[in-house]
């Protein structure tokens, strides 16, 4: 089969894209980049050193000053993020942290930054790649593209359960007013809005395991 060099996964979140790409890109033998979490890791920045999340400039002036590496994995669902040499893989889940980054991803200036990392780990090596623009800006020239979706009640009880198996005191209807709250922002945001690319196939997700998913790419690549 004709394989392609890079491939691009984005839809909202809870959609299944970490779990999609991490396995795709370990049959495949790929790099797998979970861009969120580079966001995520800046978000949780933010907080700690009590930024405001509307704050555009100060948003952009950290996420310059911030020393950021990616260590990316073939194998595991998430990446290991390290900010100023400290790792903080295991706060990037945490609930102010999922409320906060929709906030700080729609700031030109911080995606502008981080957009410029990932392509640079696109070019060193073959990857899947996931987020919410991979298709349309990140990587709108690549070889692959998916925009995986599912229902916000779908994907609400998916973050519900994720949250409740970490020890996380939640409750679904909250889950779901965040997720819908995030989908908004997300979706409306004037730079890079979450949409799927002109030329994505779009997988729904909703009552489809992660495995079937990946089987479904597979044949998508094999037929190219």
């Amino acid at each position: 089969m004709s394989r392609p060099g890079t491939i691009a996964i984005d839809g909202p979140s809870a959609a299944g894209k970490n779990t999609v790409g991490s396995r795709l890109a370990e049959k495949m033998g790929y790099l797998f980049v979970d861009t969120g979490a580079m966001y995520r890791a800046l978000t949780w920045l933010a907080i700690k050193r009590g930024v405001d999340l509307e704050d555009e400039e100060a948003l952009g002036k950290l996420t310059l000053e911030a020393d950021m590496d990616i260590r990316c994995s073939n194998s595991d669902t998430h990446n290991q993020v390290f900010v100023n040499g400290q790792d903080v893989t295991t706060e990037l889940r945490r609930a102010d942290v999922e409320r906060g980054v929709s906030l700080v991803s729609k700031v030109p200036a911080v995606r502008e930054a981080m957009v410029a990392k990932q392509r640079q780990l696109a070019h060193e090596r073959k990857v899947v790649m996931v987020g919410r623009d991979i298709g349309t800006v990140v990587l709108h020239d690549a070889d692959m593209k998916v925009y995986l979706s599912a229902s916000p009640e779908e994907r609400a009880r998916r973050r519900y359960l994720e949250q409740i198996e970490r020890g996380q005191t939640t409750e679904y209807g909250k889950v779901l007013d965040d997720l819908n709250r995030r989908d908004g922002i997300d979706s409306r945001r004037t730079h890079s809005p979450l949409k799927p690319a002109e030329d994505a196939v779009i997988v729904d997700t909703d009552g489809v395991d992660a495995d079937a998913v990946v089987a479904k790419i597979v044949r998508l690549i094999e037929a190219r």
